[in-house]
């Protein structure tokens, strides 16, 4: 039989927040054994460091300004669009999610509900999409988890505490660890994997199981509240580094961080303890789920992948969420385990991002793409086998005339705002922690002027020509919105 897929999908999960990525604070001893047991991938990017758009990448394998018209949330799928879980449930397979689509358009009340080609789905979505049906968040029908609270009794929780998922207030959720979000979707993908083994015993599965966490408020349930002390966290970077453009985004900053730039220290160290208790209890689950397919028999010839759609920037530089190209918020996780067919306990530093994964699984499968797409499949390199390599990947986000574009290879990291013609490059073997804007530095010019034009052709080739001016890169200097009180930054939104 084909193999099984389960991919674990996280929201804005730092690549370096595991104990297998080195971190000295976090405990994670399943996201540890997926990587003991397969390949992760070091130098793994999204293509857009926005929820939707990386999403609709991961599930089409495309550049989301081909999949769905748009760099930003409210870019739609097309309909000639390949969805992951469609082939899948065509070639054989029964698909289900559980959790986090975060896949436009969405079902309104009273519409039969839109699953993306999933067979079977349970879903949490993002509370301002359902605030957006009903101010009050009651939509029976629409958002299964909500509904699963009010037969538990927590079913006004979300309504009452007025936090929302793009808020930056970290405290403790009352919801009691049995009843959280991530438990929740862990139970309702082993019911489903549960009656596929009685209904559909002769079928492989495609399990997307897709966490809305760690993104804000960061409302770790007890204990994990408490599992890390702030003190002993690592701080963030800050953004006294040298050469980092330093604007303040006042329109943003009313809008999201509800004075985060306010806080002291000590609540910016709450946060990322916070944050990791979080991560901790989302690797639980993913033990739970690999124990739960071992004890079937089933985990042998299961490929699980651990990805993100982003990263979080908790701080670095004086940034917070993601729309940055900074690793925090441009890099992601990317781990793929299969230990009878791939080879076990690899680290990869070729570059990859979410758009290899729909042609990367279809070949592990052994099925055929109707059509091509801009991932590239990476089987012959998990295998072991001859590979061809990309020489550079490309990210973008937002739109003309404040879009933002990053182009790196193993060595440079380039980043360019349209609004002002910003310049940023960080030398990545003599900086990994992308301290030090090296632009106007001696003997860097020609490494620019490389990126500039290898972001410029790539820019052709794939008909993404809103960031060029002829045979440049377009600028914006005129614009009201190159304010000075109004734009991100290269690398993205900084609060102070």
């Amino acid at each position: 039989m084909k193999p099984n897929i389960l991919v674990v999908f996280a929201d804005q999960m730092r690549a370096d927040a595991m104990g297998c990525a080195g971190h000295p604070c976090v405990r994670t001893p399943n996201l540890d054994r997926l990587a003991d047991d397969g390949v992760r991938f070091v130098n793994a990017y999204t293509p857009d460091p926005i929820c939707v758009p990386a999403r609709a990448s991961f599930t089409t394998g495309n550049y989301p300004h081909k999949c769905t018209g748009s760099k930003s949330n409210s870019g739609r799928i097309l309909d000639d669009q390949i969805k992951i879980a469609e082939l899948f449930s065509q070639n054989g397979y029964v698909s289900y999610a559980s959790g986090k689509l975060h896949y436009v358009p969405y079902s309104p009340p009273g519409t039969p509900r839109l699953l993306h080609g999933f067979d079977h789905a349970v879903l949490h979505e993002s509370g301002r999409i359902i605030k957006s049906f009903d101010p009050t968040g009651n939509t029976p029908g629409l958002e299964d988890y909500h509904d699963y609270l009010k037969t538990v009794g927590w079913g006004g929780y979300e309504r009452a505490h007025g936090v929302g998922n793009n808020d930056i207030h970290p405290a403790p959720s009352p919801v009691p660890e049995e009843h959280y979000v991530d438990t929740w979707i862990c139970d309702e993908a082993m019911a489903f994997l549960e009656q596929h083994g009685r209904d559909h015993a002769d079928k492989p599965f495609f399990m997307f199981m897709s966490s809305p966490k760690p993104h804000a408020p960061y409302d770790p349930p007890r204990p994990y509240d408490t599992m890390y002390n702030p003190r002993d966290v690592p701080p963030p970077f800050r953004a006294e580094e040298q050469g980092k453009p330093r604007r303040t985004p006042t329109k943003f900053r009313e809008m999201i961080t509800h004075g985060w730039d306010l806080w002291p220290p000590q609540c910016h160290q709450v946060a990322r303890a916070y944050y990791l208790g979080q991560i901790t209890l989302q690797d639980k689950q993913i033990g739970r789920m690999l124990s739960f397919l071992d004890e079937r028999g089933a985990l042998e010839n299961t490929i699980v992948v651990y990805t993100a759609d982003h990263g979080d920037l908790m701080g670095d530089f004086g940034f917070f969420a993601k729309c940055a190209f900074y690793k925090g918020s441009a890099n992601i996780p990317f781990i793929i385990s299969w230990p009878k067919i791939l080879r076990k306990g690899t680290i990869a530093d070729q570059l990859v991002g979410l758009q290899d994964l729909l042609p990367t699984l279809a070949s592990l499968a052994g099925l055929h793409l109707p059509r091509e797409v801009d991932g590239i499949d990476l089987s012959p390199l998990l295998r072991g086998e001859e590979f061809t390599e990309r020489e550079f990947i490309v990210s973008y986000c937002l739109s003309d005339p404040t879009q933002l574009y990053m182009i790196a290879d193993k060595r440079f990291k380039y980043a360019y705002s349209q609004a002002g013609g910003t310049e940023e490059l960080y030398d990545l073997l003599k900086d990994p922690d992308e301290l030090l804007n090296v632009v106007g530095d001696p003997g860097t010019d020609e490494t620019i002027q490389t990126m500039r034009k290898r972001l410029a052709n790539w820019a052709r080739e794939n008909d993404e020509l809103s960031i060029l001016d002829g045979d440049e890169l377009k600028r914006n200097d005129d614009n009201e919105t190159a304010n000075v009180e109004f734009l991100p930054s290269t690398m993205g939104w900084r609060w102070f």
